[in-house]
């Protein structure tokens, strides 16, 4: 794999467990922040449904638990920030980059930028939240938008996204809400979904993301599957977050 600044590394759609997920990411921002991996840009689906929580996130509904002890959602801790995300009807992004300075809002507003520009080449026009602090009291990711986060003209906040830095080296990931379960949705959260229902494919999403995003960064995507033996590095990291759990 070519390690040039312009050059990125594109991973095709992979479908598979929060945890495998996570350990992914994990292990990209390790190899990049090593100077082992270039950048890189994936998009993923869970498989099964699961929430996810902020790594910080100490508290939640004891009937999380009970959802994952009948099967019906997985529970996962992100390596990164932010509140609860329920992924079932949802496409992820994750970003992993070097050579990122500054503060943590321009950083995002970097990676964001491509995210703007493809959903408005969709015909969706996205705006940063304006939400405060008070964020922290709230479970559900997508109950509030902060200035991390991208909203519709009419305010629904259609993706929320979280982001962990090491050093210059970061990991941006984020929910893009697309077709979300309203049943499943107000189970979880007790609420029904704000974002809006889009009749849109992954497919088309993706390939115009990905082009924003060679305009937006001036770089080229390579698209290359994971490899054998990067699977293995990926299993084996999940085995220790296991062990140390």
């Amino acid at each position: 794999m070519e390690t040039r600044k312009n050059v990125w590394r594109f991973l095709p759609l992979i479908p598979a467990s929060g945890e495998i997920q996570m350990a992914i990411d994990a292990w990209l921002l390790q190899q990049c922040q090593a100077g082992k991996h270039p950048p890189t840009l994936r998009f993923y689906t869970w498989q099964p449904a699961a929430i996810s929580l902020g790594y910080h996130q100490k508290r939640f509904p004891e009937t999380w638990r009970e959802l994952t002890e009948n099967g019906t959602l997985d529970l996962v801790r992100r390596p990164t920030g932010g509140r609860a995300v329920l992924h079932e009807g949802d496409l992820t992004y994750a970003v992993i980059l070097s050579g990122m300075t500054g503060k943590r809002i321009a950083v995002y507003e970097k990676i964001c930028e491509f995210l703007i520009t493809g959903w408005k080449r969709l015909g969706i026009p996205l705006f940063y939240g304006q939400q405060g602090r008070g964020y922290r009291e709230i479970a559900n990711c997508f109950q509030t938008a902060t200035g991390a986060d991208l909203v519709s003209s009419t305010g629904e906040k259609l993706i929320g996204s979280a982001q962990l830095r090491r050093g210059e080296t970061v990991l941006q990931h984020g929910s893009m809400q697309l077709n979300p379960n309203p049943e499943l949705f107000q189970k979880v959260f007790n609420q029904s979904p704000t974002s809006p229902q889009l009749n849109l494919s992954h497919g088309e999403i993706m390939a115009t993301l990905k082009a924003a995003a060679e305009d937006c960064f001036h770089i080229k995507l390579i698209t290359q599957p994971l490899m054998g033996r990067e699977w293995e590095a990926i299993k084996a990291l999940t085995f220790e977050n296991h062990s140390q759990n």
